[in-house]
């Protein structure tokens, strides 16, 4: 896959910037846009290999084994100044974005180009957006600024206008299994899976299969849920009063069961519209049999509406306890 910098599906995106690279006309700036797990660090990094690769094979390539390619793959180059949210704070703070403008100002160290990889930029204060503006304004020849964020109306203008935007979106889910299958050696089924797990996100999709006990846990939920279609009331309070001690991992369970509910509700509408769990077409076919299309609609609303209840401070037992009296009994 070396023509496509290593990277699954985006090859229009490789195009663009290495043909950029290649005619000497690469930005100071470049916006990444999507949905996490689509690819936009992977990109900003292999932009940075090919961008600082001291032998490459070709013009906008990078060979992968020079210090420099193995420095930013791994995200341990002495040029590459990594700006994100810090554990325990809300935002991105104004002082984090300053001491990146000074550090910026600089030579580098080893590097033709200085990096600054500034992940989920959504995420700065509007303080700190501005005080990246001038850095942005005013760049260096030597300074190579990558942004990431979920789309361009997460950020205010001034920033948007001063990038390239490139805009990645989820893959056809069949286009990401067969690139899982042929590049990375995944069994058919199995990429299959993952890619519609994934929602067509090349990043999510490895994430997963680099961690088979997500997987197994998404198996365990989904069986407990078919369990509680038939409990009684007792049991399915017994089940909520665990599920809510751990407030983000319910959340991460309703997730789960959403995705496999919203297929429940296309089969009991007769739609053919492909399966985000084509692991479970047994389970989701006898489902949609059994249940008409307003009773699965007004379980999958529930879900929607616990999930945004999780994000304030409601009680998180007393809300799994309501959405699962809402559960169909079967």
């Amino acid at each position: 896959m070396a023509a496509s910098w290593n990277l699954l599906t985006h090859h229009w995106a490789v195009d663009l910037l290495r043909g950029q690279l290649a005619a000497g006309q690469l930005r100071h700036a470049y916006l990444f846009t999507g949905p996490a797990g689509v690819g936009r660090r992977t990109l900003a990094l292999r932009l940075a290999q090919a961008q600082n690769c001291t032998n490459p094979p070709a013009p906008g390539e990078f060979c992968g084994d020079c210090r420099a390619c193995r420095g930013f793959a791994s995200m341990q180059h002495a040029d590459l100044l990594l700006l994100q949210r810090q554990e325990g704070d809300r935002e991105i703070r104004v002082g984090a974005v300053r001491e990146l403008s000074r550090a910026l100002s600089r030579t580098p160290l080893e590097a033709r180009s200085q990096v600054a990889l500034l992940l989920n930029f959504e995420q700065a204060s509007e303080e700190a957006a501005n005080a990246l503006l001038k850095t942005l304004e005013e760049p260096s020849s030597s300074v190579l600024l990558c942004l990431t964020a979920p789309d361009v109306d997460s950020l205010p203008e001034t920033i948007v206008s001063r990038c390239e935007v490139i805009r990645l979106r989820p893959a056809p889910v069949a286009q990401l299994a067969g690139e899982l299958s042929a590049h990375l050696g995944f069994e058919p089924k199995q990429a299959t899976l993952l890619a519609s797990l994934s929602g067509g996100r090349p990043g999510l999709a490895v994430h997963l299969h680099s961690q088979p006990e997500t997987l197994q846990q998404r198996d365990e939920w989904l069986d407990a849920c078919q369990q509680l279609l038939t409990a009684n009331r007792l049991e399915r309070f017994a089940f909520a009063d665990q599920a809510s001690k751990d407030r983000e991992r319910l959340r991460t369970l309703l997730l789960v069961w959403l995705s496999f509910w919203r297929d429940v509700l296309l089969r009991s509408a007769d739609s053919r519209a492909a399966s985000a769990n084509p692991d479970r077409e047994e389970q989701l076919n006898t489902l949609g049999l059994r249940l008409t299309p307003q009773t699965a609609r007004r379980w999958v609303s529930a879900l929607e509406r616990t999930l945004e209840q999780l994000t304030t401070n409601v009680n998180a037992r007393l809300a799994m306890e309501v959405l699962l009296l809402d559960l169909p009994n079967l």
